[in-house]
């Protein structure tokens, strides 16, 4: 089993973060973050997180049940109404973009055109089609250093920290690999299904049930705030169960990658 180190670059200067998607999972990363800004400021990191949401939906009534929105805000954009509430709430001056992550969108940790910016981006969307769009934004060209996906079914769910191989992340044996590249089916659109959102509460609460979205992006969060506090991480992701109460890590062991792929 091998040891990840920090790339080093993210201890000397702003960190910025790309979360996309923010319903059930999403907004609970998103509610976390400021709490993994605030250690690395008090342990005297130059200057922590900077965190941009991107979602294109609007809050619904079946919204309101398992997510952190208010009736009042039905009908409102879900990214600037979290963005707004934590900013105001911390002091912070993190950003929203109203609009679904399109494909072809270049995302990368230093352009400063038109599109995105991000050293960390974090994938909480719901369909394999959103994670193709994120896998292929953060390969090629694109300087992204992590690209951390979480995702689930009804009771169970994974949360994988991989290094998209891109301009930043070459080819080498410990790279970490991404969700997509141990699990490929996890990008292929054509498995994705046609069924639309819940439109009440209870069919929403039989898609998900209440606690999978929040435990998993409670340990997510765990893995990002133990690689910055440590620098250093020997598993990358793991592996949740609700119904059964069993949960896995998923080490940073290279035949166990091999074996993985072998299997898909």
């Amino acid at each position: 089993m091998e040891i990840h180190r920090i790339h080093p670059e993210l201890l000397e200067r702003q960190v910025r973060v790309l979360v996309v998607g923010c319903g059930g999972t999403g907004s609970a990363v998103v509610a976390g973050l400021p709490y993994l800004h605030q250690s690395l400021v008090a342990h005297g990191h130059p200057g922590g997180l900077h965190v941009t949401v991107v979602d294109g939906d609007t809050i619904s009534p079946a919204n309101c049940v398992r997510q952190p929105f208010a009736r009042s805000e039905i009908g409102l954009n879900k990214s600037i109404v979290l963005v707004n509430r934590l900013n105001l709430f911390w002091g912070l001056k993190w950003e929203a973009v109203p609009a679904h992550l399109r494909s072809g969108t270049f995302i990368s940790r230093s352009y400063s055109g038109d599109d995105l910016r991000a050293h960390i981006v974090i994938g909480c969307v719901d369909t394999r089609a959103a994670r193709a769009i994120i896998a292929t934004g953060t390969s090629g060209f694109s300087a992204v250093g992590y690209l951390l996906d979480i995702g689930n079914s009804a009771s169970s769910g994974q949360f994988v920290l991989g290094e998209p191989q891109n301009a930043r992340n070459k080819r080498s044996r410990t790279r970490l690999r991404t969700v997509a590249e141990l699990f490929p089916e996890i990008v292929d659109p054509g498995l994705d299904d046609d069924n639309e959102p819940s439109c009440s509460a209870a069919a929403a609460l039989e898609k998900q049930e209440p606690f999978i979205n929040s435990t998993l992006a409670q340990h997510a969060l765990a893995l990002l705030a133990r690689l910055f506090r440590y620098g250093t991480l020997c598993y990358h992701g793991g592996f949740i169960n609700l119904s059964t109460g069993i949960g896995s890590r998923l080490p940073i062991d290279t035949s166990m990658w091999r074996r993985l792929r072998r299997r898909c």
